[in-house]
């Protein structure tokens, strides 16, 4: 059987490309992953995403697990066969969506209890529980169950939370076993403080694991702080194995975690984006709901090739927004995405050729001359 591995083929700078190899086909790096949270990327065909160039996924365990459950998902095959993607799937532990529920939960050393949003059912959620449920659906890559609190939070309250969550990780690691082909990620934590950063990335490292998250920013903290935090966290972190920055972004925060070390990023933004009529394109955000958009003939983006751009105008992208027609969701969710996977394939390219600054310098040049509407 084919091992999960990494391996690191150019660097420029802080910024990095390289390739991810498990049984299931390869991931090329910097990756962007769309999210699938009910086992879906809403609003497309797993064939139309694969299109986009997307070499992976993102399913949320906490969703599946109430719903269908992930008993049913394994009965019925495993996640990939589930949702038609034979590719690699990563799954998120659930301790973030967990953690959001907010008077819904109750968190102590063993794990979390909490009642369903969908029915207000009890559960609860342990380190072991969340392997035990990722294992059943059978995904390629695993994340540690962790803490992550909301920032702004007082110091105290993030050593806390960082140790407890150092501690599910080695619960983890437990619970997760030998199970060749496959990965488990550990996830660090230590809000913006660099020291408890570095030691949450020492007690990971004596773990060991497959691959190394940068967990608890785009919180609520502002891309400057992010950024400050990226510029140590990364580095604190395995240079051989693959970096992961949880729940980003918009394309600039993605540009900048690349040029920070960062592998590998996921956001549930382009899809998101994509049903409430915001368009991401290489001269900024276009709002097609906007009436400026009523009688252009253009294109989204004259330089695209996706669907939305090769076949329709923005005057019917804005009318099918305004007659709220599911074509329109489907047209610009498609186009984000594409527009997603097209800008991982430009930063890939710059840093494979050293140019990575020179890449950069004429991705914020072009956003900053274009066509920007008013958010």
């Amino acid at each position: 059987m084919t091992r999960f591995s990494f391996d690191l083929h150019a660097t420029d700078g802080g910024a990095r490309t390289g390739t991810i190899t498990t049984p299931r086909g390869e991931i090329r790096t910097p990756a962007f992953m769309p999210v699938g949270t009910a086992a879906t990327v809403k609003a497309m065909l797993p064939e139309s995403v694969r299109a986009t160039g997307a070499d992976i996924l993102l399913g949320n365990t906490y969703h599946l697990m109430l719903r269908p459950t992930a008993e049913r998902i394994d009965r019925l095959g495993g996640l990939h066969k589930f949702m038609n993607w034979e590719r690699p799937i990563l799954t998120d532990s659930g301790g973030f969506q967990v953690m959001s529920l907010a008077g819904l939960r109750k968190l102590t050393e063993e794990g979390v209890t909490f009642k369903s949003h969908i029915d207000g059912s009890k559960h609860a959620l342990t380190p072991e529980r969340s392997m035990e449920i990722q294992r059943l659906l059978g995904s390629d890559i695993v994340m540690c169950f962790d803490e992550c609190p909301a920032l702004p939070a007082d110091r105290d309250r993030i050593a806390e939370s960082m140790r407890l969550s150092m501690r599910w990780a080695r619960r983890s690691r437990d619970a997760f076993g030998d199970r060749p082909g496959h990965a488990l990620f550990g996830i660090q934590q230590g809000g913006l403080e660099e020291d408890l950063r570095a030691e949450s990335a020492d007690a990971l490292k004596e773990i060991g694991f497959e691959g190394y998250a940068v967990g608890g920013l785009a919180v609520g903290e502002g891309q400057e702080a992010m950024f400050g935090c990226l510029d140590h966290a990364a580095e604190q972190l395995p240079q051989h194995k693959p970096r992961y920055l949880m729940g980003v972004g918009k394309p600039d925060d993605i540009v900048g975690a690349v040029a920070r070390g960062i592998d590998m990023m996921d956001c549930v933004l382009p899809s998101r984006s994509g049903r409430t009529g915001q368009v991401f394109t290489r001269r900024g955000v276009v709002n097609i709901k906007n009436a400026r958009h009523a009688d252009d003939s253009r294109p989204l983006d004259e330089d695209c090739g996706c669907p939305a751009c090769r076949g329709y105008s923005r005057a019917y992208l804005h009318h099918v927004f305004r007659a709220q027609e599911m074509i329109s969701g489907m047209l610009l969710t498609w186009h984000n995405l594409h527009y997603y996977q097209e800008l991982m394939q430009g930063m890939r390219d710059a840093i494979a050729t050293g140019s990575f600054d020179t890449w950069q310098a004429e991705f914020h040049a072009m956003r900053a001359e274009g066509d920007i509407d008013p958010v």
